[in-house]
């Protein structure tokens, strides 16, 4: 940890990025080389009464049993130093040390944490605001590195732009443990279902065309097709960052679909990145985070871990009753009638196949939640081959060339206790899927009903 302790008079120099449900993100604006190029994570704490997002503790006694097998993480003495051995020991290994950035900590006074409370707070979503706010009883925050620009690419003069993408969940499942009145799950995505809550919900205006297996299919139309599909309805799935500050997307949360004004704002912020006519740079945008994706093969490793998760939550969810050592209220609640053999095998396990399978799918979870940032900028010698540090992809619509850095970012560790929301979100979801589709069944036959009335 940096023996520099953040005071109060340093929270002007931190400016408001974003935020996701667990963590705010700062972007550093001073002059302080330690800091230059460098975001801040600050834990957020709810407005209902309950500490931060992951509470203020350590692990768990469960938790410890869980992760066990790495020392670091079981004998940490809080849960900011346990989220970034986490990331380092656990997600960097799987997604590859060159993808994924452990940060480091920095200490932090609470007179610190209380003004950028105070400064960000206009800037904050209302929404957010009203359910969250800077949880000031941290001592620490994590830096990282700012994936949005080049490293000095804030003092140099040439244009960085960075997309970054929240790709999802990219597979259907095909666990066994899924129940037959649910099949749905291994037909359609997870994402497209929790579209019609999230709409029910009122927390978006309009369903997202995107479709996470497009991203993940290794087909260069079908990764056009989903980036095209999140630039029209970006939510909070895709932002874009010219040179650290954000042009395209929400800051807090996300946007619904893109109109014409905002179109032409992102064409107009394109000019001096994309070498083509007006109105023919967005096209050459898309195509160039089409083709990174495609040839740097990333997502590729992101789904592998994704696949961890093989039993769904309708199978791991037993093994996590089996972990706390508590009566199955799943089983409680489907009752002896739908209680089959396979359900009730699952609580016969050995205590170290039943750690497997949650530890398993909650490293899944992490994968299928975190974000993708993808950072661009122009070469000046146009040659694919001349030595540079960084992977290079041309984009032939322009005749341009860009090297490009790919992180993974928000890989935070899911707690144990999250196993009984991820049950409860499900059933919400599926719930939700299956009354809108036969509603739309219904309204199928009504038409159809209608129609051969009138012949």
């Amino acid at each position: 940890m940096e023996k520099v302790i953040l005071e109060r008079k340093d929270a002007v120099d931190w400016v408001y990025r974003g935020e996701g449900a667990a963590n705010l993100v700062l972007a550093y604006t001073g002059s302080s080389p330690t800091f230059i190029g460098k975001v801040m994570r600050i834990q957020k704490s709810q407005r209902n009464g309950k500490n931060g997002v992951n509470g203020n503790g350590a692990l768990t006694t469960h938790e410890r049993l869980l992760w066990r097998e790495n020392k670091e993480l079981t004998a940490s003495p809080n849960r900011e130093i346990v989220e970034q051995l986490y990331v380092k020991h656990v997600m960097s290994p799987l997604l590859g040390p060159t993808h994924v950035d452990a940060g480091m900590r920095v200490l932090v006074s609470k007179e610190f944490l209380e003004s950028v409370e105070k400064n960000v707070t206009c800037q904050r979503p209302a929404w957010r605001v009203d359910s969250s706010l800077v949880d000031v009883n941290r001592d620490s925050a994590l830096i990282i590195s700012d994936h949005s620009i080049f490293p000095n690419g804030a003092l140099k003069g040439g244009p960085c732009i960075t997309v970054e993408i929240k790709p999802k969940c990219g597979f259907l499942p095909i666990s066994r443990f899924i129940a037959e009145e649910n099949a749905v799950k291994r037909t359609i995505t997870r994402f497209r279902m929790h579209q019609a809550l999230k709409l029910q919900k009122q927390e978006i205006s309009e369903c997202s065309e995107y479709n996470p297996l497009d991203l993940f299919s290794g087909s260069r139309d079908r990764i056009c097709k989903a980036i095209k599909a999140l630039y029209a309805t970006p939510q909070n799935n895709f932002r874009v960052f010219l040179n650290g500050s954000l042009v395209f997307g929400g800051l807090g949360g996300g946007t619904d679909s893109t109109t014409v004004l905002v179109g032409e704002a992102f064409e107009d912020a394109l000019k001096n990145v994309i070498q083509a006519d007006n109105g023919l740079r967005t096209a050459s945008f898309i195509q160039l985070v089409t083709e990174t994706v495609y040839t740097s093969g990333v997502l590729d490793q992101l789904l592998e871990v994704q696949k961890l998760d093989t039993y769904d939550i309708e199978g791991a969810i037993h093994a996590y009753y089996n972990i706390i050592s508590q009566p199955c209220m799943v089983c409680r609640e489907l009752g002896k009638n739908k209680l089959s053999h396979r359900y009730a095998s699952l609580h016969s396990i050995p205590l170290d196949e039943s750690l497997k399978i949650v530890k398993d799918y909650l490293i899944a979870a992490t994968a299928k939640d975190c974000s993708l940032m993808i950072s661009f900028r122009p070469k000046e010698d146009g040659d694919l081959r001349s030595g540079s540090s960084h992977n290079a992809v041309y984009l032939g619509s322009t005749n341009q060339v860009f090297e490009y850095k790919v992180y993974f970012i928000d890989l935070d560790l899911k707690p144990l206790k999250k196993m009984e929301d991820y049950y409860e979100l499900d059933k919400k979801i599926l719930s939700c899927y299956s009354v809108k589709t036969e509603h739309k069944a219904d309204a199928a036959v009504r038409i159809d009903t209608h129609g051969s009335l009138l012949r």
